[in-house]
């Protein structure tokens, strides 16, 4: 019952005709990139179809939330490329299957929320990378191979491509003021699709990038040797796989959840994708994760249900059966025009607004997020990078915060009250509070507005607490919170010192 729950959506209300018209729009963009990405990696076109109809019907049933689309990506396809030219697709498909597993264990061990680590400048830094990617990705339509060389469209035929594609980005800007109930997206790619058969214009279409006509995917088990050379030769890519696809999959999922205001299961994603994943290595697709593009697609058209992402998936499936004739004379100028529009709405085009408002360490971190995803087309790598920096400003500033108040009470005891993290980045600056030689026989170091973080701070005081006992005098330790003490009492082989505790005031209460 909680299965046709999460598949209908019974269990909230949905807009049937938003949903059905979601998937459709949704299945027309995913086509060409899918088909794109296969010949990108060296794959059979059909490779990235079936990666396509696999990840997207998985993901949309028993994915971490309704909205998102998931399919052949090209974040993933890339880690996979250099795997394919040196052994060959059947390592690619276990590579692949490796990789399922791997983020089926990360999500049953709940690790998705690591995610949280992640800084907002580094989610700039993804969304606006990506959304140049996205847009640069579609300038590629405007080029032809000629002599073997890749050129760009010159004369009468780059007149046509650029005339259809604003024709489509009006149509989508446009149509939304005449009505919403109906995705602008699928009534440009109709109208254009239409003026292109009606005129008769010669343009580039889907079936110059490849053919689109195939069967359901067969089921077969990767053929490779059952070895250790075997698993050594394919963990890293699928290493690599699982954590671009995952850190792709929950960034979208964080976005979509700010989008829509509602909250997605990060866990239960990391388990769909690779569940998906899986499948797609046993029936010839080359594995993917949510794809940003064809989700923010979806959530302009209306959908926010699981069905959409079902519908989508369903309609490739037909189209590889019944309809490649008729998908193969799509223009593609309507694709990238749809696609110009999706990378200019993932822009976060706040973060200019709030630029002068940001500090510098992190206007500098979300731009190189962003260079590092374009450049490199590394997701996993920008936002590690992002994530180091902003822990190690986060650090250093932190470490700075480190502050001592002094006195000496009426019984001539000496009082240090510190401020601040005690931690490895603040040990120097605390050390250098303290006055050895000068103080009295007898101190205490108040932590009541500070707290011990790590091993290096308990060894930081063990090295106070020895020069204080070689020169004869004595320390305490006072107001330390209960994790604090715990800390410490686990290394009593390294600390000895008396550790005050707060006094316990009791309140009279009524029974």
């Amino acid at each position: 019952m909680k299965l046709i729950l999460n598949l209908f959506d019974f269990s909230q209300k949905i807009n049937y005709r938003n949903e059905i018209l979601a998937g459709l729009t949704v299945a027309m963009t995913m086509i060409p990139e899918s088909l794109s990405f296969a010949i990108l990696a060296g794959f059979p076109p059909l490779v990235g179809l079936y990666a396509a109809f696999i990840a997207g019907l998985i993901t949309s049933v028993f994915g971490g939330r309704p909205g998102m689309v998931s399919g052949g990506a090209g974040a993933t396809v890339v880690v996979l490329i250099a795997l394919m030219r040196s052994n060959g697709i059947e390592y690619v498909f276990a590579a692949v299957v490796l990789a399922g597993v791997i983020q089926i264990i990360i999500g049953l061990f709940k690790f998705s929320k690591f995610i949280r680590l992640v800084p907002q400048p580094v989610m700039y830094g993804f969304v606006n990378g990506l959304a140049i990617i996205i847009f640069m990705s579609q300038l590629t339509q405007f080029k032809v191979i000629e002599n073997g060389q890749l050129s760009w469209l010159k004369g009468e035929a780059l007149m046509i491509m650029t005339g259809l594609v604003a024709l489509t980005v009006a149509i989508v800007v446009l149509f939304p003021k005449i009505t919403k109930k109906i995705p602008a997206s699928l009534v440009a790619i109709i109208i254009v699709f239409a003026v292109v058969v009606g005129f008769g214009i010669n343009t580039k279409t889907v079936q110059d990038i490849a053919s689109v006509d195939g069967g359901f995917p067969p089921f077969h088990i990767p053929n490779i040797p059952f070895s250790l050379e075997a698993l050594q030769t394919i963990l890293p890519y699928s290493l690599i796989f699982a954590a671009v696809g995952l850190t792709e999959g929950l960034l979208t999922l964080n976005l979509v959840d700010e989008m829509t205001g509602t909250k997605g299961n990060g866990n239960r994603e990391c388990i769909a994708q690779g569940t998906s994943n899986i499948a797609n290595g046993f029936f010839f697709g080359m594995g993917g994760c949510p794809m940003i593009a064809q989700t923010l697609v979806n959530l302009s058209a209306g959908s926010r249900a699981r069905l959409s992402g079902i519908i989508a998936s369903i309609t490739i499936l037909v189209i590889i059966l019944f309809g490649a004739p008729i998908i193969g004379k799509l223009p593609m100028a309507a694709l990238v025009g749809v696609m110009i529009m999706v990378a200019l709405g993932t822009f976060e085009w706040a973060s200019f607004k709030i630029i002068n408002k940001m500090p510098k360490q992190d206007i500098f971190i979300g731009v190189l997020v962003a260079a590092i995803t374009v450049y490199l087309h590394n997701l996993a790598l920008a936002v590690l990078v992002g994530v180091i920096i902003s822990a190690l400003v986060f650090s250093w500033e932190s470490a700075k915060r480190i502050r001592a108040r002094t006195h000496i009470d009426n019984a001539g005891i000496k009082h240090y009250e510190i401020y601040g993290p005690l931690f490895f980045g603040s040990v120097m600056t605390f050390s250098e509070k303290f006055k050895i030689n000068e103080d009295p026989a007898e101190i205490i170091i108040n932590f009541k507005e500070s707290r011990v973080a790590d091993m290096s701070a308990i060894e930081t005081l063990n090295s106070i607490t020895k020069k204080y006992s070689q020169a004869g005098k004595k320390i305490h330790l006072q107001n330390l919170s209960p994790d604090c003490i715990r800390l410490l009492n686990n290394a009593e082989a390294v600390i000895d010192v008396n550790i005050i505790k707060d006094p316990e005031y009791l309140v009279a209460i009524e029974e």
